[in-house]
């Protein structure tokens, strides 16, 4: 299962421009970030129930995917263009917010729950319940209760903290070839590293 290469690009976040910048839309801000770092563009796919692309990373042709039916919703995209595809749960990749993780803190992981994220939810329920795939999880902080999630990330993160954000955006797009190559230990090194 280790070293799977990768074959699709998951962006998790809602649609529309009231929500571009907020935490929530962390998974799909990176994605709009490496498809412009590759030249690549993203369009609306009414049968993939998203905005689709594609790019080439190191010779390898990568599927890019923005779920656009809003966040808990995610995984009707996600299983709509595996499925037409024929790409396995193992060679995907999904970045999504982590409220878990402090800004600054952003982490490559094999497989795993949910973690209380809705739109993680949906995928792994969408997939039958299989779990073991790529993950990015990109730190946006935690507002201190449970209560205060919900509004927390769908509001948009102070200069300091986008910024913050930004550079691990940045970073993980840098490693994103060892990572398409199914280099996974040298990728999670790298960008765990900061190096």
């Amino acid at each position: 299962m280790a070293n799977q290469p990768i074959e699709l690009i998951v962006g998790l976040g809602n649609p529309g421009p009231q929500y571009d910048s907020n935490r929530h839309n962390a998974g799909v801000i990176f994605l709009h970030h490496l498809c412009k770092s590759y030249g690549g563009t993203l369009r609306g796919e009414s049968k993939f129930f998203g905005e689709v692309g594609t790019i080439t990373i190191d010779g390898r042709t990568v599927r890019l995917l923005f779920p656009t039916t809003f966040m808990n919703n995610s995984g009707r995209a996600v299983a709509a263009l595996c499925n037409f595809y024929k790409i396995d749960p193992a060679n995907m990749l999904v970045a999504y917010d982590e409220i878990d993780f402090d800004v600054g803190v952003t982490r490559l992981k094999l497989g795993g729950g949910h973690g209380g994220h809705n739109g993680m939810r949906d995928i792994i329920k969408s997939l039958g319940g299989n779990a073991d795939f790529y993950r990015l999880r990109i730190g946006v902080g935690h507002p201190g209760h449970k209560s205060m999630v919900a509004n927390y990330v769908l509001s948009d993160p102070s200069r300091s903290e986008a910024d913050l954000i930004m550079r691990d955006i940045e970073d993980s797009i840098r490693v994103m070839p060892k990572a398409v190559a199914g280099e996974w230990e040298e990728a999670m090194r790298l960008l765990h590293s900061g190096s």
